[in-house]
């Protein structure tokens, strides 16, 4: 996201040209000249966005496309694995569902990050999905921002995954306007027809990053998008133009079961871990080097 402040900006960005992920400062100033976070009205403000957001046009269609996409990741568990109180009164079907939202940045002091924390509140109670089982992680996020997420319900991770987060349930993931790497990252700790159909993704449309991507570097750096392309359903959400820079290019992606099924059983035989040697921009945040342990860079 480009404005750190509480001027909408509308992005415009040459053919060809990648999405850069949220830029790792959080202000023009450092933040060790930041005055302390006042919790109460950061919480305020958030919830403040919500109402707002609920009374856009177009909110009804993203919450009817995540209930679309419930719908297919339901349809795609066996038989014995699915919900024994099928639909609801309302027609919906009823299943437990976790959420793991990564890069959302520095929702204190940046305006798109505010409004992008608000939709995922949205969709958490469009779903009825408890905010305890709610896990968002951000390196950006500052102690008092953290404050702020416990004091809204939600369970803020404390080690960097780097995406890798194995769906053992129907997880939603929500990643706006996050780096290659950690999609990539995600699908390759996924890459089963066991554990894909389990997800859905609220992020980058895939065609989109594809179509900003040179193709050599694409197939060569971000296989498993490469590959999650052509058996994904990516279904693009609306967003108005006075919102482009925080919700634009952004798609409810899932993974039919009977999609996945067409590719060769060579593609899920030992997938490797991507390790992005010829990715210099790499945007993403890895994780502290370890002794032993691969170890990562702040690009």
């Amino acid at each position: 996201m480009s404005d750190t402040g509480e001027q909408w900006q509308v992005a415009r960005r040459r053919k060809g040209a990648a999405r850069k992920s949220k830029p790792l400062q959080v202000s023009s100033n450092s933040r060790c000249c930041q005055e302390p976070l006042d919790i109460g009205k950061t919480v305020k403000r958030i919830r403040d966005t919500v109402s707002e957001l609920r009374c856009e046009e177009f909110w009804p269609r993203w919450k009817e496309q995540l209930m679309v996409a419930l719908g297919s990741v339901e349809l795609s568990k066996p038989q014995e694995d699915r919900d024994p109180e099928g639909p609801t009164e309302d027609g919906q079907l009823f299943q437990h569902l976790d959420c793991v939202c990564y890069g959302l940045g520095s929702f204190s002091s940046c305006v798109s990050a505010r409004f992008q924390l608000a939709m995922l509140l949205l969709l958490l109670d469009a779903r009825q999905i408890p905010l305890k089982d709610c896990f968002i992680y951000d390196p950006a996020f500052s102690s008092g921002e953290r404050d702020v997420l416990m004091q809204l319900g939600l369970t803020v991770l404390t080690e960097n995954e780097e995406g890798k987060r194995l769906a053992t349930k129907p997880t939603l993931f929500y990643l706006m306007h996050c780096g290659k790497a950690l999609y990539n990252n995600l699908l390759w700790k996924n890459w089963s027809t066991q554990c894909l159909p389990r997800m859905i993704i609220i992020g980058n449309s895939f065609n989109g990053i594809l179509d900003r991507t040179i193709e050599r570097e694409f197939k060569r750096d971000y296989i498993y998008i490469t590959q999650a392309v052509s058996v994904c359903e990516d279904r693009l959400l609306p967003c108005p133009s006075r919102l482009i820079d925080v919700f634009s290019d952004t798609a409810v992606i899932t993974f039919p079961t009977s999609s996945l099924n067409r590719l060769p059983q060579s593609t899920w035989a030992e997938p490797p871990e991507p390790q992005y040697q010829h990715c210099p921009d790499l945007e993403i945040i890895q994780r502290e080097t370890h002794v032993g342990e691969r170890g990562g860079t702040i690009n």
